[in-house]
């Protein structure tokens, strides 16, 4: 009996994923266009976050969002509206994720919003002379703790969010994510005493997964602790581009 050809379709999906990602990221580099990749559990605290975050940074770099979600443009506005910053919605059609092919055509349709943005500005007034290209794209992944870590989206670094609510257990549950992830945010620790969270096993959990990773509590609701993080990423920002 002759053989049949077996394929690894997984393996192979995530082989080409990668190579895409690592040319996205020649991309970004060439064109000194910092991505970060967020991401977290439904109901973390990203786009409370990253409002904070943005309103920390946006007089400092030029910023834009994608909000990536199954459906709604809520967070895309919710995120111009806080910020001014230009935010375009991702609908993923049902993927819990997000790829590098599909953060690429986020990327293309975002310069062109944000080209459009930039025209209309210089119309307005001749003292406008900066470039519209952002120096930092903030990708808001869809909201999940497996599908998302497994997919390279051509980001220069990745970020989490960890909610006290959740339990400081993640990291042994989960560790995919918290192994790929630079930073990782522990956000709602206003409510650290309601619940039975402890921080410092929260941070040995992490750093069981990866040793490098910069761990940074915060309350976005009252912007504490968020001031740390923006200046993280100002850093990372700063390094890319040279």
């Amino acid at each position: 009996m002759d053989k049949v050809k077996v394929i690894e379709l997984k393996k192979s999906v995530f082989e080409a994923n990668d190579r895409d990602a690592d040319a996205l990221r020649g991309e970004l580099k060439e064109r000194g266009v910092f991505l970060l990749n967020l991401m977290s559990a439904p109901g973390s605290g990203k786009t409370t976050t990253l409002i904070q975050t943005i309103n920390r940074l946006k007089d400092k770099i030029r910023i834009a969002v994608m909000e990536a979600d199954i459906d709604s443009d809520v967070d895309a506005v919710k995120i111009k509206d806080a910020t001014g910053v230009e935010s375009i919605q991702l609908h993923t059609g049902g993927m819990c994720h997000l790829d590098a092919e599909m953060t690429r055509q986020g990327l293309q349709a975002l310069l062109v919003e944000s080209r459009k943005t930039a025209d209309a500005q210089r119309q307005k007034t001749a003292l406008l002379k900066e470039e519209s290209q952002p120096d930092l794209v903030i990708l808001e992944n869809v909201g999940n703790l497996v599908c998302p870590a497994e997919f390279d989206t051509g980001a220069v670094k990745n970020a989490m969010i960890l909610s006290v609510p959740e339990g400081h257990d993640k990291p042994l549950k989960y560790p995919l994510m918290f192994s790929v992830c630079d930073v990782v945010i522990i956000n709602k620790i206003d409510v650290m005493p309601y619940f039975d969270f402890d921080l410092e096993k929260c941070k040995e959990y992490i750093h069981m997964r990866n040793p490098k990773a910069t761990v940074i509590p915060i309350c976005a609701k009252t912007g504490e602790g968020v001031e740390a993080f923006a200046e993280w990423l100002l850093k990372e920002v700063s390094e890319w581009k040279r």
